[in-house]
């Protein structure tokens, strides 16, 4: 039904009309990214990987003895000591690791020497021991009592 007390001219009342009822378009989505698409093309675009460099156990270490010399000294820290040696901090962990075993036989030769602390090392050890054994009391006596609630 038309608005009888509306004066304006039917052409403006037609374009208010028309402008309400205009379709709004969908909501315009968002570009996909582009990622999928450029893989392909920084996969060709990489460089071949170098070959890592080898080291003579020599050469590994002496860059251990001059990394812990730096360190110990006070000269820098440990990150540093590492990267003036040319390494990487997982490699110098993995040569640590590999050169340990070495080190530790004549450490506990040493400790044998001094009477107060081979005693320490002792009783360190037969605590652990002990622990061990009461670990598993405890186990057997704990997988005992379920056994008679019927648990298990």
């Amino acid at each position: 039904m038309a608005d009888e007390s509306n004066t304006r001219p039917i052409s403006a009342v037609a374009e208010t009309n028309a402008e309400v009822k205009a379709p709004t378009g969908k909501k315009q989505k968002s570009p996909k990214s582009q990622k999928t698409a450029a893989e392909p093309v920084r996969a060709q675009s990489k460089a071949p990987a170098r070959k890592a460099r080898r080291y003579g156990e020599q050469e590994k270490t002496e860059k251990l003895k001059l990394i812990e010399t730096q360190v110990t000294a006070g000269k820098s820290t440990l990150k540093d000591a590492i990267k003036s040696a040319g390494i990487s901090e997982q490699t110098y962990y993995q040569w640590k690791r590999t050169a340990k075993p070495a080190e530790q036989k004549p450490e506990k030769a040493v400790l044998a020497g001094d009477d107060e602390l081979a005693d320490f090392v002792r009783l360190e050890e037969e605590n652990q021991r002990l622990r061990k054994l009461l670990a598993e009391k405890l186990r057997a006596e704990n997988a005992d009592l379920r056994k008679r609630l019927g648990l298990d």
